[in-house]
Order: structure tokens, then sequence, then C-alpha cells
């Protein structure tokens, strides 16, 4: 029985499908008639949903993914503007009335095409406010092209609406979301903020306010946020050194990939200090990999990891201690390129502020380091043969760590 009832609920939205193209469909009221039947007759949300979007998308071609397929109705007839708003105000402001209260009846995308031109044409706050609410739900499922909502207000200067971006990640991140849902939000926010930062017009505080706003698990990795970070500093080439620091604090250096390690090692936009932590990350990861090869061909001849419960031949072992070896040597090497980099940057805040004493920090070796960085960074007035020292270090140290990688990705991306 239920069955049945289901089959002829889906032949009634079938036959009302028919009448879409037919002339009468263009009165709003009704249709607003002919909806409410529709949802008497026990309709599940998303099939009302989905006759919504399709007699908007007649009505207002703005609202249809593909404006070229929408059908020509008499609206588009030739009117002032002032009555084309009205209307689009009004056709706005009863859609928003209809849309079932389910969440995902209606798609996220639609409903941000709609959020765009209820913004265009003023409608009523409150109506704003439903649609953002709905998208906040939603906001996992949103595409990067229907997020780009342009700023119509004239008292802001950027050129995409930022605030509202930021309004619908607070709203979703105050709702009870699942991890799978966040990681989608965060790459969707790390390539808005990429697109976002060529605008000359985005300040520092817009800028760091999204970037800060989603909470760091939710990143799977930093390499959407660090071309981000890339992406406005060669934009805002006036941010100053302080600034750039504050910014490079949202990356986190363990959370990068090789690639794009290798890429910020040799990036002259970011400060000394943030160079240096990639640096450090890559030779922890290097350690530990040495330390989990040692651990490997110390334990696979008892069949302790050997995925076939087999002892190694002489060959495999032979290969395995020599890759181990080199490892070894790339982590020596890497060390006293280190250690010499230390022995300069003593040297060179000796001769700017006179004796400086890195006890007197109570630090360990790595922390004595960072603060002499910071302590020079602070007051240091870049002259040329400093900058090609602190260039020239980080990038012949990253070079003998990954020298069989390849940049060819991040070069064509964000150099």
């Amino acid at each position: 029985m239920k069955k049945q009832c289901c089959e002829e609920s889906e032949a009634t939205v079938g036959s009302w499908e028919c009448w879409f193209d037919d002339a009468c469909i263009v009165d709003m009221d009704y249709f607003v008639k002919t909806l409410s039947s529709i949802k008497q007759k026990g309709i599940r949300a998303d099939l009302i949903g989905s006759i919504i979007t399709h007699y908007a998308s007649i009505w207002l071609p703005d609202l249809s993914a593909s404006s070229q397929n929408a059908v020509t109705t008499q609206f588009q007839s030739p009117e002032s503007v002032t009555n084309s708003w009205m209307k689009k105000r009004f056709f706005v402001e009863t859609l928003v009335n209809v849309l079932p209260p389910e969440k995902d009846s209606v798609p996220c995308n639609f409903l941000l095409r709609l959020l765009r031109i209820a913004i265009m044409v003023r409608v009523d706050a409150t109506y704003i406010a439903e649609i953002e609410n709905r998208i906040s739900s939603q906001l996992d499922q949103a595409s990067l092209k229907e997020l780009m909502i342009p700023s119509f207000s004239h008292t802001c200067g950027t050129l995409l609406d930022v605030e509202l971006v930021l309004r619908l990640v607070k709203t979703f991140l105050s709702m009870d979301r699942d991890g799978a849902a966040l990681v989608k939000v965060a790459k969707l926010v790390d390539c808005y903020l990429a697109e976002a930062a060529v605008d000359a017009s985005l300040s520092l505080s817009e800028f760091r306010a999204l970037a800060g706003v989603l909470p760091s698990h939710a990143r799977a990795t930093d390499d959407g946020l660090y071309r981000a970070i890339d992406t406005y500093l060669k934009a805002h080439q006036g941010v100053s050194k302080q600034e750039r620091k504050g910014l490079c604090r949202f990356l986190d250096s363990r959370k990068l990939t090789p690639e794009a390690s290798l890429h910020a090692a040799q990036n002259e936009r970011l400060p000394v200090r943030a160079v240096i932590q990639v640096l450090f990350s890559e030779q922890a990861k290097l350690n530990r990999q040495v330390d989990w090869s040692g651990s490997f061909s110390l334990r696979s001849p008892n069949g302790g990891l050997d995925p076939l419960g087999r002892c190694l031949s002489k060959r495999e072992m032979n290969a395995q201690q020599l890759e181990i070896r080199k490892l070894k040597e790339d982590v020596n090497r890497l060390q006293n390129q280190l250690n010499a980099m230390k022995v300069q940057m003593e040297r060179l805040a000796e001769k700017k502020k006179g004796l400086f004493k890195w006890k007197k920090l109570g630090m360990p070796t790595w922390g004595r380091n960072v603060g002499g960085v910071e302590r020079m960074e602070e007051e240091e007035e870049e002259d040329e043969r400093e900058v090609g020292f602190r260039r020239k270090t980080p990038m012949d140290m990253k070079t003998s760590l990954v020298k069989s990688r390849t940049l060819h990705k991040w070069r064509n991306s964000m150099s």
C-alpha cells in the first residue's frame, strides 16, 4: 500500500512538471496554490525542492546553473530597471516562504544563486538571513564558483563579499557537523582565500579573519592555506615584516607536503623564521623515516614487519642497508649545514648588536636559534649582504635534502 502511494505521489509530481512549460505558470499566486496542494499529498521534500528550482529557473534565468537553457518568458521584455528589481524582489521573497523546511531539500548552489540575487535587489534582511542559515547548514556541498558572490555594497571596497563568506563559515561551525564536512569546508575556504587574495583592496584583517576562523584540525594539509598566503603576499607588496610573520603563524610546517615545503624553503616572500621552521620539520620527518627504516631492516628477517612472513634475501638486505646509509648521510649533511648557519647567525648578531649572549635566553639549542632569529628580525635593516645570506642558506639546505624532487607543480601555480 505504501509503495502504491509513493508511485502515485511521483506520478503526481510528473504531471505537475508537465505544466511548467504552460503559460499559466507565470502567475506567482497560482504557483503557490498549486505547490500547497502538492505538499498536502505527502510528496517528499526533495521532490518539492526540485519543482521549486525548476520553476524558479524559468522565472529567473540567473537561478539556473546554465542560463543558456532558460526558457524565454514574457518577463524578459524591456522594462524599467526599478520595475524589474521590484519583481525580482517579490519573487525571491515568495520563493523563500515556500521552501521546504527540511535540510538538503534544495541544492546549496541554487541557494547561493538565490542569495546573490537577493542581495543585489536589496531583499529584506530577514529573508537574507533565512537563506544564509540554509546555506550554512549544507556549506560542505557548495562549489567555489557559486560562493564567489560579488560585493554589492557601496561601503565595501573588495570585489568579493568576504564578510558574507565569513558569516557563512561561522554559522556552519556553530552547528554540529561531522569531520568529513569540516574538511570539505576547509578546502573550500582555502580555495576562496586564494582567489580573493589577488584583490588589492582585500585588507590584512579580512584575510586573517577568514584564514583563522577554522580550527587547526580542520585541514588535513596546509598546502591550500600556504598557497593563499603566498598569493596574498605576492599581490600586496607593502605588507610589513611583522605582518608577514603574523600570517605565517597560521601555517603548520608539519602539515605541508614535500612539494609545498620545497617551494616554501625558496620563497623570498616568507620571513626567515618560517623558512627555518619548514626546514626543521623536514629534518624531523627525515629522522623518523630513518628510524622507521632501521627498525624495519632489523625486524624483517624475523618476519616481524614483512607482510609475507618471510626472510629477506641477501640482495634485498643489502639494498635496504644502502638506502639507510644514504638517509643517514643526508641527515648528517643537513645537521652540519644547520650548525654552520648557527655560527654565521651568531657572528652577524654580534656585529649588529654588539656582544649578544645566547645563554641568557635559557633555551635549548633549537630554542636559541629561533630566539636569535626573532631578535635579529625585530630590529635589522635588511641590507643586500644580509638578504643574500638569509636566502642562500635555506635554499642550499633544502636542495640537499630533497634533491630528487621536482618543483614544476608549485612553480607553475604560485611563482
